[in-house]
């Protein structure tokens, strides 16, 4: 049984990952910890909330971070909707988030129970990195730590184009939380946007979960309108890309992965073009120890399976 700590900034495919989760039948969802990046901090803890909902599971949820460490920057609306699911004027959720901050609830249930949870970054690091700075000895008391992040070999989805969005927001949380697991003798699985390239998701198998028509497949259906149309005008074409399922599928049934590489990989801070990017020592030419396990390859057809049982 997994038990999942899950750190989110909902979004659409953050939402999938998230329903996902819950229709499990090996993994329990422990907290939510919204964080800002996709929209606003008022729209991803408010999605979250809304997801409870949706999946009617008591999950308590923590509001985070609204903004990076240092540097402001844009968000995702134009994929995700100015609402972060689609604009589709969700009603109002009824629940309520916990009064506690998202990096003290990390720091707190880690604590109490060492080795038992997995956490699952799908948002930026901003609340990582904080937990982080409050118990520098956190990875030591994960049982895992499942990202979606990265580019490793920097074709990145940002106007930094060697960097992917995730890592891109918040590069000096990103940065803080790979050293963080490299001192701790760690090992991060990395789920990068060019492995969410490797797995899109076919428009086929996309009218396969509409014609569901179940409350969560017409709910998917509704909020992820806007981000079809979005990638149907740059691709020509309609399909998914599913990063953050595609994490959550690591998350949730690791055997899924079929071919992985250990390698370190650090978070450029500084450089005029290549802010945000993950940098790759795939030669081993540094001489620092592997923080990462890069996940290239997973079983396609039971990651759609995974997705559509979160549907059903």
């Amino acid at each position: 049984m997994e038990k999942l700590i899950i750190d989110t900034d909902p979004g659409v495919d953050d939402a999938q990952a998230i329903l996902m989760a819950a229709a499990h039948p090996n993994a329990t969802i422990a907290a939510i910890l919204a964080v800002g990046g996709n929209v606003g901090l008022e729209h991803t803890l408010r999605n979250a909330l809304t997801l409870v909902e949706v999946v009617e599971q008591e999950i308590p949820v923590y509001a985070g971070c609204s903004k990076p460490l240092v540097i402001f920057q844009e968000d995702a609306a134009d994929v995700h909707g100015q609402d972060g699911l689609g604009d589709v004027g969700l009603a109002p959720q009824t629940r309520t988030a916990e009064s506690e901050h998202a990096a003290l609830a990390l720091v707190r249930m880690a604590n109490e129970s060492p080795g038992e949870y997995t956490l699952v970054a799908i948002g930026p690091l901003t609340n990582i990195a904080v937990a982080l700075t409050l118990d520098p000895t956190l990875p030591e008391k994960l049982k895992r730590f499942v990202v979606m992040g990265g580019a490793v070999t920097a074709h990145g989805n940002t106007s930094n184009v060697s960097a992917e969005f995730n890592i891109f927001y918040d590069p000096e949380a990103a940065h803080v939380v790979f050293e963080a697991w490299e001192a701790h003798g760690g090992l991060i699985e990395l789920v990068d946007w060019e492995a969410t390239i490797r797995h899109g998701i076919p428009g086929d198998v996309i009218e396969r979960w509409h014609a569901l028509d179940t409350p969560k497949s017409r709910f998917y259906q509704k909020m992820s309108a806007k981000t079809l149309e979005f990638i149907r005008n740059i691709m020509g074409r309609s399909m998914m890309f599913g990063a953050d399922p595609l994490a959550m599928a690591v998350a949730l049934e690791p055997d899924i992965v079929t071919k992985a590489e250990v390698r370190h990989v650090s978070v450029e801070l500084t450089g005029m073009y290549t802010r945000g990017q993950t940098t790759t020592d795939w030669n081993q030419r540094n001489g620092r120890t592997a923080n990462t396990n890069i996940i290239l390859e997973l079983d396609t057809d039971r990651f759609f399976s995974l997705m559509e049982q979160g549907l059903k």
